[in-house]
């Protein structure tokens, strides 16, 4: 039996979604379906129409990333949700290697290491994320520091995400941060696979390049606000 992945592809103006939707459907993985949300694109949403017979696809108002993740994980049918970036791509394997880590540990959520690519696909830097042992109290520590799961690169039950609750659209650059500790203090276990599965993008339009103030900004409150609550939940799994 395999357990049905969503893959939710948020889109706004991006002229690299034909290869996100390409590699999310060309999964080894035998049970997935792919979601994009448009987010009001009116730039290069005609790339998306090779694909409509295999996709869902769902268009919006804009308001940004995190509604558009809200929108596709509830009309996701799977059991299990990933998100891709419409600038990123999957190798063939993720999900496959993905769900089988998973089940070998029983786990809720993992993440996974990735590439670093530029607008050409040339790796700027290999294994871009921080590694860990298998030990999911290093991933606990590491929050004290900073932010070590890439978003795209996760895997995590659909029934996990609605325990806590959607994606924060006030965290307008850093909602994926946001949602990462509340996971932590619900007790959610974040499983490390040291694979690199997918390639993360920079490019001159990507939001990482772009909005730096206001991703530091936001960065520094969610910390400020998460970080005394972490402290004395990691001292309890000691």
């Amino acid at each position: 039996m395999f357990p049905k992945v969503s893959i939710i592809i948020p889109f706004y103006n991006c002229s690299y979604v034909q290869q996100a939707v390409e590699s999310a459907l060309n999964q080894t993985y035998p049970n997935i379906e792919v979601i994009v949300v448009d987010d009001g694109s009116f730039k290069h949403a005609y790339k998306l129409r090779p694909y409509l017979k295999d996709i869902t696809y769902v268009r919006k108002a804009n308001g940004g990333t995190a509604t558009a993740l809200n929108l596709g994980i509830s009309r996701a049918k799977g059991d299990y949700i990933a998100w891709l970036s419409s600038d990123d791509y999957f190798l063939p394997e993720k999900i496959e290697r993905q769900m089988a880590f998973m089940k070998e540990r029983n786990a809720d959520f993992s993440f996974t290491n990735y590439h670093y690519i530029d607008k050409d696909e040339n790796i700027l830097i290999p294994w871009c994320g921080k590694r860990f042992t298998n030990d999911y109290r290093e991933v606990y520590l590491y929050f004290l520091q900073g932010n070590p799961v890439n978003g795209c690169t996760i895997l995590v039950k659909k029934s996990i995400l609605e325990e806590v609750g959607e994606f924060d659209p006030s965290c307008r650059y850093t909602h994926d941060y946001d949602m990462w500790f509340r996971l932590l203090l619900s007790g959610c276990h974040m499983h490390y696979l040291d694979e690199v599965l997918i390639h993360f993008r920079t490019h001159e339009e990507a939001g990482t390049s772009k909005f730096q103030p206001q991703i530091q900004e936001e960065i520094l409150m969610l910390e400020t606000k998460y970080r005394p609550l972490l402290g004395p939940y990691i001292l309890g799994l000691y």
